[in-house]
């Protein structure tokens, strides 16, 4: 069971949420931004947690006062050896949770950008498997005002650009956070874009060129994020198995 913190209402977990299905991972969604109880810690039927994106910044606890809960049981995974995931916000409050700390981006990536790969991230199991389509980057979905700007200790360094530093990052075997959105459709991002208006600071595109951006790319981001988020789920497979939490699929 995978259970999926869902910070916004317009932030599903959409792709991921069908790329885990197709292994047969079962998902538990909690949604938070319509007040049902986010767990401190994580549940003893639960193997995996999903964190979600979201337009609130990981130390918005006014504005989403269960945050702190949900820091907790992120921390609590982590500290447990359950894997994680962590998508944009969701990746954000991960490095929160644990040590890091995350302030405002002096640059917004929105849309397709291009993202490399570290050492690191090239011989990491889920990282690995991302597909570069053009040279030796691998195309993301962005979406975010707000950045990792200092990385928990011992988090491992996995994508970059020259925009964001932290992409991606690892904390022990499988806890993840990444920057991009991996999972959004065309329609979701375009929902945003609706309600961002005319421009969105610190950036050089207009949410609907950033929108159109990612329905141009779609079938590439699809093809680069797949393998890594399969990947993941396969992790989650097996270490279930091996703490025989399931029998075999």
């Amino acid at each position: 069971m995978v259970l999926v913190i869902q910070n916004d209402a317009t932030c599903p977990a959409a792709l991921v949420g069908e790329w885990l299905s197709e292994d047969g991972l079962d998902l538990r969604v909690v949604s938070a931004f319509d007040g049902i109880e986010v767990p401190a810690v994580v549940p003893q039927d639960v193997d995996a947690v999903v964190s979600l994106g979201g337009v609130m910044g990981a130390n918005d606890d006014d504005v989403a006062p269960w945050l702190p809960t949900e820091r907790e049981l992120l921390r609590d995974a982590v500290e447990s050896g359950v894997p994680v995931l962590g998508l944009c916000l969701g990746g954000q409050l991960l490095a929160a949770a644990t040590g890091g700390t995350v302030a405002v981006a002096d640059i917004t990536e929105i849309g397709v950008t291009e993202v490399s790969r570290t050492m690191d991230g090239l011989g990491d199991a889920v990282i690995g498997q991302t597909v570069p389509l053009s040279g030796d980057t691998v195309p993301a979905a962005q979406w975010h005002l707000d950045h990792i700007s200092e990385l928990p200790d011992g988090a491992v360094l996995l994508m970059t650009n020259s925009a964001c530093h932290v992409q991606a990052f690892r904390l022990g075997e499988s806890a993840y956070g990444l920057q991009m959105h991996p999972e959004v459709t065309p329609e979701i991002v375009q929902i945003w874009a609706d309600e961002s208006g005319s421009s969105v600071p610190r950036t050089d595109r207009t949410p609907d060129e950033a929108a159109a951006s990612v329905r141009e790319r779609e079938g590439d981001l699809m093809a680069a994020w797949r393998p890594a988020i399969r990947s993941w789920g396969e992790g989650v497979w097996m270490r279930a198995r091996t703490l025989g939490l399931v029998g075999p699929r």
